[in-house]
């Protein structure tokens, strides 16, 4: 009762008069039904100090979260149980890139003066509201918001982006072990992508842990990882109003609070309906009148791992092209709740931090070093986010993308003059003929070391093409000048899903786009499920198995609750998945293959590739299994395991029994306050890699809890601009008492939507009036 008391004390505060610094003149905040806040202010400097006081009011939680992980300052309220992941972002170089970065700021500029003014809002809610029951609980000492922790956090988000250090360890492992002939059949040359968007062996050493290290403290993290996105931004030449139409939906990891934050500023020279990270002062995704923009994961490769080579004599010093260099040396000290600090040393190369000393597992005589664009490039983030959020026309607004080194994003655009475009983001660059960054790096010869980096006019894009669209759904871009980038793109079944509905129609409204961006349908999984059926020994099967396939014959691919086709489809899968690969991988290596895009992308081509060599099992002596034997005893084991966990009816065995969804509160993992802070579980329809792309990890026990999906979903309508879609998978506040902490949740789960309001006279009959008065003391 205590703590509900004090939570009900905490909540937020919606309307009334409070008197807020360091505005210049009264500024009035409008939250809507769902929470959501329209600033009205004389200045944009005013609106950034009342954003930043609203912001933290519904989030400073998560802001203090957010900030805490570059650093490694998590273990200062967690204790002991969150020091891998401090000592590993501590050290990978995030919180000195960002100091190096904010040194070089232009203190004039408006970016910089704008964010400071967030920052003050942020700083008289965090001395003068209420304190979030979270601090009350964990004894969190408040301390003010600098931009530093802006650059944290921006930094935090670039790195959850990266996919080489999951999947380029556990390569070289296999490479090492079984040749390069097992890993053809992984197309790590991209040739398994063919919906584009237009545009000799060595001693074996345990790499894996780095990747199932890394992919492990991402697991854990209380803020949850970027993870993929669809967007699509329809021409008018195929929209039933002759406007454009604008969709986004980023794939990003479930967490209680929820990634974005809404937010609506009006001033007499600005105005941006927006999605804010928890502490940053410019939305990633927005619109206004003119113009709307959001981003999806270009999966393109901005980290490279190194193997370096110490000397034999002194093991301070490593081997370069021009002799042995001295590591240098970062300490760091991480304070720990409870217990004393951890003192670190991290070694550094002329390619990065030494991961071996921020990770468990690896041998320390063979350091590898991480190397990231991020860190290793100017960060112009700041002033790129400012740019995206007050361009005048498209040219300014490409000025804004051009900026960012990293994250690899693709940006997505469309403006009521009738401009669709695409543009990658990222710092792209080039190895020397014949390196293969999918695998660990020489890091002694520099035969392996970055060759060029690119002009951003090499980077993919697309404006107005003749087809009178754009899209992306984390798939492959077509080569550019004969080169196509390398990166950990996702399969071509969401590309292919979209592709196919956008040229089937020419008539698009809201309505119809709202339909699509909730679609649970896959083109790829019939076709699968085809070659399953063909490789089966039907002979041998059961009445329950023979009625399992009848079920899969007729399915058209979709994952409604309702449907049975999944759940046995899913199964059968992970059973032949397991049954062909973790005899070579081993139970650990095999449970982390399964995580990376590779085991996404190998699906289908495996399950219709009769010669694999991945199809003989390596533990039966002499026997040398064919594709039929593996996927037969796979649908077998799949059935038996679905009968011991629904039940002998196989029409009973339907999606939304194993199929499930709960938004995590970090608190949440103690059950006496798990109602109190998560939200759900819920039976969901989707799927891995359907547009509405409700993503889970395979597991034995054949329950599917949804570990994330579409963070948002927009539908932008430049012909009723006023009256566009939005929804959060939760809600907008993230404080457990306010009446919108989990108020968009039912209406998520089910593919509705909620309007982003525009109309100043509407926005005002509809909601609760909150009055920043300048105070002059």
């Amino acid at each position: 009762m205590v703590l509900v008391g004090y939570a009900f004390y905490s909540k937020p505060q919606y309307e009334g008069e409070l008197p807020l610094k360091n505005i210049q003149k009264e500024t009035t905040v409008y939250f809507d039904e769902f929470g959501v806040p329209h600033i009205y202010a004389e200045s944009q400097t005013d609106a950034m100090e009342a954003l930043g006081y609203v912001h933290a009011q519904d989030r400073l939680w998560q802001m203090e979260l957010m900030r805490r992980i570059a650093p490694g300052r998590l273990s200062e309220i967690f204790g002991s149980a969150a020091l891998k992941n401090d000592q590993f972002f501590a050290g990978i170089g995030i919180e000195e890139a960002s100091a190096k970065a904010i040194a070089q700021l232009d203190k004039n500029s408006p970016a910089y003066k704008l964010t400071q003014a967030y920052l003050d809002g942020i700083n008289q809610y965090l001395e003068e509201g209420k304190t979030p029951i979270e601090f009350q609980l964990l004894g969190i000492q408040k301390q003010k918001f600098e931009i530093k922790d802006v650059y944290n956090i921006f930094g935090y988000m670039s790195f959850s982006f990266a996919m080489a250090q999951k999947s380029d360890p556990l390569m070289t492992d296999l490479r090492n072990k079984y040749g390069m002939e097992y890993l053809k059949e992984f197309g790590l040359e991209g040739e398994f992508n063919t919906t584009k968007i237009k545009n000799a062996k060595e001693n074996v050493q345990e790499y894996s842990a780095i990747a199932k290290s890394v992919a492990s403290l991402l697991d854990r993290s209380p803020i949850p990882p970027f993870i993929g996105s669809n967007s699509w931004v329809i021409a008018p030449q195929k929209t039933k109003n002759g406007k454009v139409i604008f969709a986004n939906d980023p794939h990003i990891g479930f967490s209680q609070p929820g990634t974005w934050y809404e937010a609506h500023m009006v001033t007499p020279d600005h105005e941006i309906y927006g999605y804010y990270l928890a502490g940053t002062p410019f939305p990633l995704l927005g619109h206004n009148h003119n113009y709307a923009y959001g981003l999806t994961m270009f999966e393109n490769d901005d980290i490279d791992l190194y193997q370096e080579e110490t000397s034999s004599t002194d093991v301070t010093k490593y081997k370069t092209p021009s002799g042995f260099n001295a590591f240098e040396t970062r300490t760091k000290t991480i304070k720990v709740k409870d217990t004393s600090d951890v003192v670190m040393n991290v070694k550094v190369s002329r390619h990065g931090p030494i991961v071996n000393d921020l990770i468990e597992g690896l041998q320390k005589d063979k350091p590898v070093a991480l190397s990231w664009v991020y860190t290793q490039q100017p960060i112009l983030i700041l002033d790129a986010v400012y740019k995206l959020s007050h361009a005048k026309n498209k040219a300014d607004f490409q000025k804004g993308v051009q900026l960012i080194s990293a994250p690899g994003l693709n940006v997505m655009y469309g403006d009521a003059k009738g401009n669709v475009a695409w543009w990658a983001t990222g710092k792209l660059y080039k190895h020397n003929p014949g390196v293969n960054p999918n695998f660990i790096l020489d890091g002694a010869s520099g035969k392996d070391d970055i060759k060029e980096y690119l002009d951003f006019s090499k980077n993919p894009s697309s404006v107005n093409p003749s087809w009178n669209y754009v899209y992306s759904a984390n798939n492959q871009p077509e080569a550019i000048d004969g080169f196509l980038y390398p990166g950990y793109y996702l399969p071509e079944d969401r590309a292919k899903r979209i592709v196919h509905l956008l040229d089937s129609k020419s008539n698009w409204d809201k309505e119809s786009a709202s339909k699509m961006i909730f679609d649970n349908t896959s083109s790829v999984a019939p076709s699968v499920v085809k070659n399953l059926i063909q490789a089966v020994d039907l002979n041998t099967l059961s009445k329950s198995e023979k009625e399992a396939i009848a079920i899969l014959k007729d399915w058209k691919g979709s994952s409604n609750l309702e449907d049975v086709a999944p759940t046995i489809y899913n199964k059968w899968v992970y059973c032949s998945l397991k049954n062909t690969f973790q005899d070579e991988m081993g139970e650990k290596d095999f449970k982390q293959f399964l995580g990376t895009h590779i085991a996404k992308q190998i699906v289908a081509r495996q399950m219709a590739n009769n010669q694999s060599l991945w199809w003989d099992n390596l533990s039966t002596k002499n026997i040398k299994e064919t594709r039929s034997q593996i996927v037969t005893t796979a649908l077998k084991e799949a059935v038996a395991a679905l009968e011991k966990q629904l039940g002998k009816s196989v029409q009973s065995w339907t999606w939304n029994k194993v199929h499930t969804a709960e938004h995590q509160h970090p608190l949440g993992k103690v059950n006496a306050l798990k109602p109190f802070f998560n939200v759900g579980p819920f039976e969901v329809s989707g799927s891995v890699e359907v547009i509405n792309n409700l993503f889970f990890d395979y597991t034995e026990d054949g329950n599917y809890a949804v570990k994330g999906g579409p963070s948002t979903r927009r539908i932008i309508d430049f012909s009723d601009i006023e009256n566009s879609w939005s929804i959060l998978p939760t809600g907008q506040s993230g404080n457990p008492m306010s009446p919108h902490y989990k108020d968009q949740a039912e209406m998520y789960n089910t593919g509705k939507f909620r309007k982003m309001k525009l109309n100043k006279a509407e926005i005002v009959t509809t909601s609760t009036k909150l009055v920043f008065i300048p105070n002059k003391n």
